[in-house]
């Protein structure tokens, strides 16, 4: 499936399995951000939505505009962090790396520098500049 042409509905259709769906303030500066820190690659990418790629999966990154009608609109912060308690682990990251980088990105927030944890992966938390959570991680 070419993410670039594919119409929306043949793209939902296709979706299977767990989806991931984050609003954000502003599509662009996020994908930058996942582009940037954790080498994803941004499809269909607009100022209201963009189907971002990590590894073998897909997610997708709506602006807060597209959802004018959903009720979660009417929930979301006008200012400050969003995602508070939802983790979104990146098991194919360096997190040394992916904090490094980081550390680049004005409002982004490495939480928990990478350390080598007993569950078997060396991981770190990186607050993305619209608060939410991403875990990457190494297995040891």
């Amino acid at each position: 499936m070419d993410l670039e042409t594919v119409s929306a509905a043949d793209f939902g259709r296709s979706l299977k399995g767990l989806g991931l769906n984050l609003l954000v303030r502003d599509v662009l500066a996020e994908a930058e951000f996942l582009r940037f820190v954790f080498e994803m690659n941004a499809h269909r990418l607009s100022r209201d939505f963009a189907i971002m790629v990590y590894a073998d999966g897909v997610f997708q990154l709506h602006s807060d505009g597209t959802f004018g009608a959903h009720p979660l609109l009417g929930l979301l912060p006008e200012a400050g962090p969003r995602g508070a308690g939802v983790e979104i682990r990146l098991y194919e990251t360096d997190p040394d790396t992916a904090a490094a980088r980081a550390a680049e990105v004005a409002d982004a927030v490495v939480l928990q520098a990478p350390a080598d944890k007993p569950h078997g992966l060396r991981e770190c938390v990186i607050l993305c500049p619209n608060g939410y959570a991403w875990v990457p991680s190494r297995r040891l």
